[in-house]
């Protein structure tokens, strides 16, 4: 898994654990649902830090707690 396709997935489960829609955390986050399922699918190959900023803001996280999480623990080495 890359990093991209693990904040991804980071972003899924902590919606699910809260039961919130994507478009729900969007405008709890004050972003477009477009910027949030671009950082889902693959239009965005790079997700800004102050738009993940953003989310966790609308999630009630830290940027810490959003990447304290496993699967950030075994990401792909982006340089090869």
């Amino acid at each position: 898994m890359n990093a991209k396709e693990a904040v991804a997935a980071r972003i899924l489960a902590l919606c699910n654990e809260r039961g919130i829609a994507i478009n729900a955390l969007a405008g709890s986050a004050g972003v477009s649902p477009s910027t949030v399922y671009s950082m889902l699918n693959s239009k965005s190959k790079n997700p800004g830090v102050v738009s993940l900023q953003k989310l966790c803001d609308g999630l009630g996280i830290t940027l810490r707690q959003f990447f304290d999480d496993d699967l950030f623990d075994n990401v792909e080495q982006e340089i090869k």
